[in-house]
């Protein structure tokens, strides 16, 4: 017969090994998030935005490479990139064949820590630690990201790294700021009034929503990779109507009941995904001045060295803007 406690580990290894192999399949499983947040000015038709983030791309990956394509067929009238797009030196013919389509629509763009280098080895229970950074034994590889910037730039979309932007689509003008990656602290807010800065001075009408003095700005985004707090905190102070990031992979171990283990920067685990409020939670529309509508993009990928994800499966987000 055999001993309970034999029996016991035997169980545990079986449920260890079946967790690894759902993750290794849930990691492909790609879902449509689909998000309507109520921003836009009073009267104004909707706005759909496509967030598309944490694509670690590598090649040989043709099902993510089509899955991405296709969500051209949403038809979106702009697509925001958070980052961290590729995960291998030889990646950027299958990166560019990814967004093709979308790279013929307005857009824009900050990069995340794997858009300079490749993922290094690395112990995957490091993931678990409320900060997993480490210095590799060896320099990563580098990617070449100025390339990829160039052909991001050359067909239109706007590069808010450290900088502020403008984009029109839709009828509508759209003024942006964003920052480099918080989580290698590149981050530089640009600050307001400069150059860059398309709005004129804002006010706020009597129901408390955000509007420009002279009317010729329709919406106020900010576009970062990590959601650190110190980032969250700058664009709420620059009253951003939407704040988009990526980077945390929505956890990408999950358990359920409870949610996402840890976000891998300095954000609370329960804004890990989705449409939140920062500094405060925003239950309905009518958060007014004191919150800033947050959403972190749960992301397409993992590193290739922790190829799996539980609970918490690869995304894309369609937003669709409504008048407030």
């Amino acid at each position: 017969m055999t001993h309970p406690v034999v029996r016991t580990l035997g169980a545990a290894a079986l449920a260890g090994a079946g967790a690894v192999a759902w993750g290794l399949v849930e990691a492909g499983w790609y879902t449509l998030r689909e998000v309507t947040v109520p921003v836009l000015p009073p009267g104004q038709d909707p706005l759909r935005v496509l967030h598309v983030s944490d694509l670690h791309l590598t090649p040989g990956q043709r099902r993510k490479v089509d899955w991405v394509r296709d969500l051209a067929s949403l038809e979106p009238d702009l697509v925001v990139d958070t980052g961290d797009n590729w995960a291998h030196v030889d990646a950027m013919p299958a990166l560019l064949r990814a967004l093709e389509p979308h790279l013929a629509r307005p857009g824009a763009f900050v990069w995340g820590s794997n858009d300079f280098v490749a993922p290094s080895p690395k112990n995957p229970a490091r993931y678990l630690l409320p900060d997993a950074r480490t210095t590799p034994a060896a320099p990563p590889a580098a990617l070449p990201w100025r390339e990829l910037g160039a052909r991001f730039t050359e067909a239109g979309w706007v590069d808010l790294t450290n900088r502020r932007g403008v984009v029109e689509t839709a009828g509508r003008r759209i003024s942006l700021v964003g920052t480099d990656d918080a989580h290698l602290d590149r981050d530089r807010f640009p600050a307001a009034g400069g150059p860059d800065d398309v709005r004129p001075r804002p006010v706020r009408d009597d129901a408390g929503v955000l509007r420009s003095a002279s009317g010729d700005v329709d919406l106020h985004l900010g576009v970062t990779h990590a959601p650190y707090r110190r980032v969250l905190d700058a664009m709420h102070a620059d009253d951003v109507d939407l704040l988009l990031a990526g980077h945390t992979h929505g956890g990408q171990l999950a358990v359920p009941g409870f949610g996402a283990l840890v976000t891998n920067c300095d954000l609370d685990r329960g804004r890990a995904k989705g449409l939140h409020g920062w500094p405060g939670p925003r239950p309905d529309a009518r958060g007014g001045a004191d919150s800033t509508w947050l959403h972190v993009c749960g992301g397409l990928g993992t590193s290739p060295y922790a190829p799996v994800r539980f609970a918490c499966r690869p995304e894309a987000t369609l937003l669709t803007l409504v008048a407030g």
